[in-house]
């Protein structure tokens, strides 16, 4: 035992010496690998690198013959095996082999020329095992075996190729019908969208007439029940204005095209006007409109302000709607929540008949009113509490509802609101809705973000159970300021009033209905009115005289609404600092923010009211009058001679 443990310890210097002899032989074997990798990706270069899909024939020819010398290099390694190991030497170069016609098959996908460069090689050393076995004295009967064994294998490797090639085929053309699929579904919503903004901007260019030929008939009727008719008509047109917005914003939430515009506003103030807003409806139905947990709401949040409103005004139209007697109350529990911001849990409750488990699951399902006639004695279209939960989970919150039969039902919404910053110019401007969306007539220049304005909303009566203090003053708009009376003159004779010019004032729309509508509004400002058909007659007009105030259509034949203002501000004419009042039903915001690059400074959507057009009117002209004394105050002083 001590013999053969010295020859052990005394052996392995023998073959470390050996390996060094051989050292120049394994360098040669490293370095022809080396290179044999080396040519494959340089031969094949323009076609990994540069996405090619042809080589010419001799690049071609050459990367065959590097992927079969590098096949024939990695298995060459059994050649050695089969002198030296003997037996078990065979049976590791017989795995070596059957890997690399493995890795052949593998990394050959539907190539039958890549693959017989690669598989080529491990047949011919596949072909050389019997041979070798022979040579070693192996029985016959078990060359022989091994031999059919060898056969079948090759047979099964090109089997196996040829259904990785069918695999990948299909899993290629899978691809590429889907990428098919894929744009085609594009086109589809793109279709869509602008089938329906087409759609929202024909049906609005009517419904503008409509809404304000019956406010002017409603102010000039001579009897009161001319007065009743023409408030019929304007109920009908804000109820029609009121769907088409429900269609318009359901297909944005199902396209995904539905931003939420984050934005201080105060809570308070929001939450107060949205309840007096419907006052007047519970009240004629002798319903109690109640609010508890007022105390707690905090008042400058951020969010979007117009999206919470559409989501209130749901919730209370089907609490209204739907409970005939008793009392719809706003609950709120609401409570700070770090880092910083506010949980909210609002709910809206009423007495009204409840609602089945069956009823219940379709709730939330668009077009589903839950139960047969209630379209015919309610109206509506089904879509207000699909779109609401939608808004909802995209401001982060959620809705949901509980009821049971003849137990009225509870409409829960919960979500967080980021705390908002108190403006530090005091008081805000009211963001009234007088149709029950925030939002008729943008500003598009007010930094950081675009600001709501509209025509406030007349006082409504009281509530049942009155709003708590904090709650129950919201921002309003503020009061016109006295006209201060006359300053008698230093002179003792008589002094004469210079008169103001008439306001002057361009309308430009394609569709002859809304220029006349636009006017109907002005006239009664006594504006000197100017009308134009399109872009081109707005720029001609706009090169003979100076107006005070250009309202503007955005979709134009030839030439539309946002080119006209930027040729506006890139010319010569006097109305390159003229205010432009974008009129349109477009009013997605990256519409908005097209109009503001365009130089547009103010935006009012379609349906256009007269609160609205006037508000606007009376904000850019103040702006206007700001701007002007700002640039006297910064003017130098000029000696008189």
């Amino acid at each position: 035992m001590a013999t053969t443990d010295t020859l052990s310890e005394t052996a392995w210097p023998g073959a470390v010496r050996e390996r060094r002899r051989a050292l120049l032989q394994r360098v040669g074997m490293g370095g022809a690998c080396a290179l044999i990798q080396v040519m494959e990706v340089s031969l094949f270069w323009p076609v990994t690198r540069r996405g090619e899909n042809s080589l010419p024939a001799w690049r071609l020819a050459l990367g065959g013959v590097a992927i079969s010398l590098n096949a024939a290099t990695f298995s060459a390694l059994s050649i050695p095996l089969w002198i030296h190991g003997g037996a078990l030497g065979g049976i590791c170069a017989a795995i070596i082999i059957c890997s690399g016609a493995v890795y052949a098959i593998i990394n050959s996908p539907r190539s039958p020329l890549v693959l017989a460069c690669a598989l080529i090689p491990q047949l011919g050393y596949m072909m050389m095992i019997p041979p070798a076995m022979m040579l070693l004295g192996a029985d016959a009967p078990f060359v022989l075996a091994t031999s059919i064994a060898l056969c079948i294998y090759a047979a099964y490797c090109l089997h196996t190729w040829s259904r990785i090639k069918r695999a990948s085929a299909a899993e290629a053309q899978a691809r590429l019908e889907a990428d098919c699929r894929r744009r085609e579904a594009e086109r589809a919503v793109a279709a869509r969208t602008a089938f329906l903004a087409a759609v929202g901007h024909d049906l609005r260019t009517p419904l503008s007439a409509i809404l304000t030929g019956a406010i002017e008939l409603e102010r000039t009727a001579a009897t009161g029940a001319a007065r009743s008719h023409a408030a019929l008509i304007g109920q009908a047109g804000q109820m029609m204005k009121a769907l088409l917005d429900d269609l318009l914003d359901h297909a944005k939430l199902d396209a995904g095209r539905m931003n939420i515009v984050v934005e201080d506003f105060n809570f308070r103030a929001a939450l107060a006007q949205t309840l007096r807003l419907w006052q007047g409806p519970a009240a004629a139905k002798g319903l109690r409109l109640r609010i508890e947990g007022a105390r707690d709401v905090p008042a400058w949040v951020r969010g979007d302000e117009t999206r919470l409103r559409q989501i209130l005004n749901n919730l209370l139209s089907n609490a209204v709607k739907f409970t005939p007697a008793g009392s719809v109350t706003v609950r709120i529990n609401a409570w700070a929540e770090e880092p910083r911001g506010h949980a909210m849990v609002l709910e809206v409750v009423d007495t009204g008949p409840g609602m089945s488990p069956g009823q219940l699951a379709r709730l939330f399902e668009p077009f589903d009113q839950t139960d047969d006639g209630i379209s015919a004695r309610h109206g509506g279209t089904g879509l207000g509490l699909a779109i609401s939960r939608h808004l909802a989970e995209l401001m982060g919150g959620r809705l949901t509802v509980r009821s049971r039969k003849g137990e009225g039902a509870t409409f829960v919404l919960s979500l967080h609101l980021d705390a908002g910053a108190d403006p530090a110019a005091g008081a805000t401007p009211a963001r009234v809705d007088d149709s029950g969306r925030a939002g008729v007539a943008r500003p598009l220049a007010a930094p950081p973000a675009l600001k709501l304005v509209s025509a406030p909303e007349p006082p409504p009566a009281s509530l049942t159970a009155p709003l708590p203090a904090p709650l129950a003053a919201p921002v309003a708009a503020p009061a016109p300021a006295p006209i201060p009376e006359p300053v008698a003159a230093a002179t003792d004779g008589p002094t004469e009033v210079e008169a103001t010019p008439p306001l002057r004032v361009l309308v430009v729309d394609d569709h002859d209905i809304n220029r006349r509508a636009l006017q109907l509004i002005l006239q009664t400002l006594d504006c000197h009115i100017e009308m134009a058909a399109d872009g081109l007659a707005a720029l001609e007009a706009c090169d003979r005289a100076r107006f005070d105030v250009i309202f503007m259509d955005v979709r134009m034949p030839e030439l539309d609404g946002r080119e006209t203002t930027r040729r506006i501000r890139a010319g010569t004419s006097p109305n390159r600092s003229s205010p432009v009042v974008a009129v349109t039903a477009d009013t997605a915001p990256e519409d908005v923010e097209a109009c503001l690059e365009a130089g547009m400074t103010y935006f009012v959507s379609k349906p256009v009211t007269p609160a609205a057009l006037l508000t606007a009117l009376e904000q850019v002209l103040a702006d206007a009058e700001a701007r002007a004394d700002g640039d006297a105050a910064t003017a130098p002083d000029t000696a008189v001679a």
